[in-house]
């Protein structure tokens, strides 16, 4: 739906809606800021996902690292010790991650 995005990404679009059901507007591409602004957000998701599929740790801090919110306030060493502590308070909650 936007040529500037990765194919596999979820994205929300205008949708036309009637008696066919829902179609989804092709968007075409964003402004390269936009794009650029909203794959910060994209890498963050995928690495997430990687770590569900992987049951991989490490792909949880890389995806906190990359988060820019978490970036522009934490520094790496307390991003490192945030993520523990959240795999600690919601472990039960989790799969079991390996290094």
């Amino acid at each position: 739906m936007i040529h500037n995005l990765p194919e596999k990404c979820i994205v929300e679009v205008p949708c036309l809606v009637d008696k066919n059901g829902v179609q989804p507007t092709r968007i075409g591409s964003l402004p390269p800021h936009l794009a650029a602004l909203i794959q910060t957000n994209v890498n963050v998701q995928s690495l997430t996902v990687e770590a569900a599929l992987t049951k991989k740790k490490d792909y949880i801090y890389y995806a906190a690292m990359l988060d820019p919110h978490t970036a522009a306030e934490l520094d790496l060493d307390q991003i490192w010790h945030l993520v523990d502590d959240l795999i600690e308070a919601h472990g039960d909650w989790l799969p079991k991650y390996t290094n």
